[in-house]
């Protein structure tokens, strides 16, 4: 027999629990765009790429893996748990051309055995950039969270797990309980990733360490035969699991979704695997739980300090990779120059356009990092091709700001204007709906007036035919 380890002195707990967690991002494929395309093209996106690429990942990927995760939690009622973040630009290529995986999500919600975390809408590098352009962009995913799922995200997910002690302080702010991060030795030192910890400058927000190796043994590695863990069992998983010290209570296990189908092809039995993990966590007395869970029932064993972005992304886990070079930096510096400008006007249809360009892909196509895992730059040729293509879009979307809001306007003057039109729009909506309510009124009163008119006019009808009757009476 199996006995569950003694439960932490600390509270929360009496036994082991793995939090896994899924990200589902896509990538929006800008078009070849070249100089003289600037003040003529106000289009910079490549519509039949972003369709055969959502299209092909979500048959391969997003719809076997939901499924299976579906058929996991039928089995397993409410032990087996799940969470997944969605960005909103991600949702917007679902939306249009695969429903069918939101639908899918919708059901699994349904079971109560899944959670949606927060994160950036156009899963950028705001955080990095512009503190109130950072919390806007999570306010509007959060509200296209609660659209599709009805209920609000308490523990926020940012992009890539970025996270430094200024960026959790900015999330404890925003009124999250909880975020996750990457378990990075550089940070951790000697400590564990398996316990919960806490914000060093806000100690409300507790934060969720990605366990690396665990997680990129699936991730990653599953299907490399040259591996010295291949083939990785289900069984033997979760036996590393169990035998880590009792004390080490939270295994957090996060990923892409697309690692189980696209990294990791479908050939390779990682649903069989997956599939298989429940029922042998169950045997070793082995919980499930959702980050909020956690956070809501563990207690903090320590802050840690991270004073330097940190992020799960290479080797050296921090922001190299988006804004390791002076081409990155240009592009990052320039697309965020405006970022208080487009706040304070708000506008639309280049709205849209800002969540595209700011996604973090378009700075990692940039790189000259070597990295271990392959990356698939598109279109371009090399870093300074996608340097290139992306300055170009840049200079004609910063053009058509600047067309609507000319930059000798300064941002306060500019703040003043608008106040001032959206307070006159403000006055002109409520005088239509004042209109509205007068005209409706008279529309009932006029059936009204037509009846007192119809009751006057009828006596005097009857008045005249009342003496023919005499008359015909007499006779």
């Amino acid at each position: 027999m199996v006995f569950p380890p003694r439960g932490d002195k600390r509270g929360g707990f009496i036994m082991k629990t793995i939090c896994l967690y899924f990200e589902i991002h896509q990538i929006i494929h800008l078009k070849r765009y070249r100089f003289f395309d600037i003040g003529t093209d106000h289009y910079y996106y490549d519509d039949y790429e972003n369709e055969r690429s959502i299209t092909d990942i979500a048959n391969r990927s997003y719809m076997p893996a939901l499924n299976t995760l579906e058929e996991m939690i039928k089995e397993n009622g409410q032990y087996f748990k799940v969470a997944f973040s969605l960005s909103g630009t991600g949702i917007e290529q679902l939306e249009m051309h695969a429903p069918q995986v939101l639908e899918k999500l919708q059901k699994l919600n349904e079971t109560g055995c899944v959670e949606f975390l927060a994160e950036p809408y156009s899963h950028g590098l705001s955080s990095l950039a512009n503190e109130e352009t950072f919390a806007l962009d999570v306010k509007k995913q959060c509200q296209k969270i609660e659209e599709y799922f009805g209920k609000k995200p308490t523990v926020l997910r940012n992009s890539s797990l970025i996270y430094s002690d200024d960026i959790g302080g900015q999330v404890a702010a925003m009124g999250f309980k909880g975020m996750l991060t990457e378990g990075a030795k550089h940070v951790l030192g000697w400590k564990s990733p398996h316990y919960v910890y806490n914000c060093n400058i806000a100690p409300n927000l507790k934060l969720l360490l990605r366990d690396v190796e665990l997680s990129d043994d699936i991730s990653l590695r599953f299907n490399n035969s040259d591996w010295e863990g291949y083939p990785l069992f289900a069984d033997a998983y979760i036996d590393r699991i169990a035998r880590l010290p009792e004390e080490e209570q939270v295994i957090n296990i996060f990923m892409e979704l697309s690692a189980l189908g696209i990294a990791q092809p479908l050939s390779s039995n990682i649903l069989d695997f997956l599939h298989a993990l429940p029922a042998c966590a169950k045997e070793k007395g082995i919980t499930w739980s959702t980050p909020s869970e956690i956070c809501s029932k563990m207690k903090s064993v320590s802050s840690i300090d991270v004073p330097d972005t940190l992020s799960w992304v290479d080797e050296e886990r921090d922001c190299s990779c988006w804004l390791g070079n002076a081409m990155q930096r240009e592009a990052f510096n320039k697309l965020y120059s405006v970022a208080d400008r487009l706040r304070i006007a708000n506008d639309p249809r280049i709205n849209q356009d800002w969540d595209y360009l700011q996604a973090s892909n378009n700075f990692r196509f940039m790189t000259t990092k070597p990295s271990n895992v392959g990356l698939d730059r598109g279109i371009y040729s090399g870093p300074f091709d996608a340097f290139t293509n992306y300055m170009n879009i840049l200079g004609d979307f910063i053009n058509r700001v600047n067309a609507l809001y000319p930059a000798e306007i300064d941002n306060e003057e500019l703040n003043s204007l608008l106040t001032t039109i959206r307070n006159q729009g403000d006055e002109i909506e409520m005088k239509d709906k004042e209109i509205t309510r007068l005209k409706a009124r008279l529309e009932k009163l006029a059936p009204a007036e037509e009846k007192k008119v119809a009751k006057k006019a009828a006596p005097k009808k009857a008045a005249a035919k009342k003496p023919a009757k005499k008359e015909e009476t007499a006779k």
